[in-house]
């Protein structure tokens, strides 16, 4: 009965380092949890089963059931569904309205996580039925904004929500927090032309970038984060940045290919890592160290030069 988190993780993988260190740590503060880690490429098998596709990835089950999947280095998000699913457990005898309740909830909460949600099979860069495939195609090829819940990631969910929402099949598409309905419906309203009235458009790219780039007065776009660079230059021009004791956010590229690329054309200037203060395209590793050599890059950090 009591939970079980299974890590998937790779010796190569300096992210699944860190994450061993806060899965050590949660194992001291939560006795009862049950910790194991799997090399996710010793067990292909294993990791197929669970669709495993990279690392880190933690799954959890409980009552031998699995009940909830965490993709990536997210050390706040783990400690957060560990807190969460250990004190589902210690309350687990209270009464089943209690729990259809808390689902009610947490469906309502998931639904309205973005203006447009798109519950499907699978992700958008990787669907895993025809018809997520072609609800994704379509949504796309209309510019339009969403967000996308995997609904095999939670079995819960996936239960939960045909009841909740009185619809039986998947992909499932909201607007608002409202059912638009599934891929049919969808087909319809791109047929009749209501589609483009009824989902919201997404953000043009050069907008998202500005919005980007003035998202904090110092920001850096980098291969990797600032606790894992995932690239020599990006590790260096880190290194300087921590060095000057001045606030800064960082901004993955990898994460992203449509701002990888695009931010290459927008700022002009075709490497990684590239430093923005104040709106404004400082430069790259070696206009970094020329600025530190001359003295110069604390005046240019703080906006005074």
């Amino acid at each position: 009965r009591s939970l079980v988190v299974v890590h998937f993780w790779a010796p190569w993988a300096p992210q699944c380092a860190q994450m061993n260190e806060v899965m050590a740590a949660l194992a001291k503060e939560h006795t009862q949890v049950t910790f194991v880690k799997l090399e996710a490429e010793a067990l292909p098998e294993v990791s197929e089963k669970y669709g495993i596709s990279s690392v880190p990835t933690f799954l959890f089950f409980k009552n031998s059931q699995k009940i909830d999947r965490l993709d990536g280095a997210h050390a706040p998000e783990l400690t957060k569904k560990v807190q969460r699913h250990v004190s589902s457990s210690s309350v687990s005898a209270a009464s089943s309205d209690g729990a259809k309740e808390d689902l009610n909830a947490r469906l309502k909460k998931l639904i309205n996580a973005a203006p447009c949600m798109l519950f499907m099979k699978g992700s958008p860069k990787e669907p895993r039925c025809g018809f997520s495939k072609q609800m994704v195609e379509i949504l796309n090829k209309h510019g339009i904004s969403f967000s996308s819940f995997d609904i095999f990631s939670d079995e819960e969910v996936r239960q939960g929500l045909k009841t909740y929402s009185n619809w039986p099949t998947y992909p499932q598409l909201y607007v608002a927090g409202e059912l638009i309905g599934g891929l049919d419906i969808i087909k319809e309203l791109e047929a009749s032309g209501e589609l483009d009235t009824v989902c919201p458009k997404a953000q043009k790219l050069e907008d998202r970038l500005k919005t980007l780039i003035n998202k904090a007065p110092v920001m850096l776009f980098m291969k990797g984060s600032k606790q894992v660079a995932k690239c020599g230059f990006s590790k260096q021009i880190i290194e300087i940045m921590n060095n000057t004791g001045v606030d800064y956010e960082t901004f993955d590229i990898l994460e992203d290919e449509e701002v990888r690329q695009g931010l290459k054309t927008y700022s002009n200037w075709p490497t990684y890592p590239q430093l923005y203060v104040k709106g404004e395209l400082v430069g790259g590793l070696d206009i970094v160290k020329e600025l530190k050599a001359s003295g110069e890059l604390l005046p240019v950090l703080k906006g005074e030069n």
